[in-house]
């Protein structure tokens, strides 16, 4: 299994909406509002990097109101 930790920038004002749509997304354990750099903070488990890619790259900055995301893959 590999586990990330997606950082996300949100539009202003957005964060709720935005959180449950990144919930939603297969292979998201858990996305948390958070104060900070970042307004969400997703975490995600998946069987491969590729997966990751396609939860970070794709599904969540394909959502309206994601401004960037940056993701860290867990080493343990």
């Amino acid at each position: 299994m590999v586990t990330a930790f997606i950082m996300i920038k949100a539009n202003t004002g957005e964060a709720d909406r935005l959180q449950e749509s990144i919930e939603a997304i297969e292979g998201v354990q858990s996305a948390h509002i958070v104060a900070g750099d970042v307004d969400i903070i997703a975490k995600a488990q998946v069987e491969t990097p590729a997966a990751v890619k396609e939860i970070a790259a794709t599904q969540i900055q394909g959502i309206d109101g994601i401004e960037s995301t940056q993701t860290y893959i867990a080493m343990d």
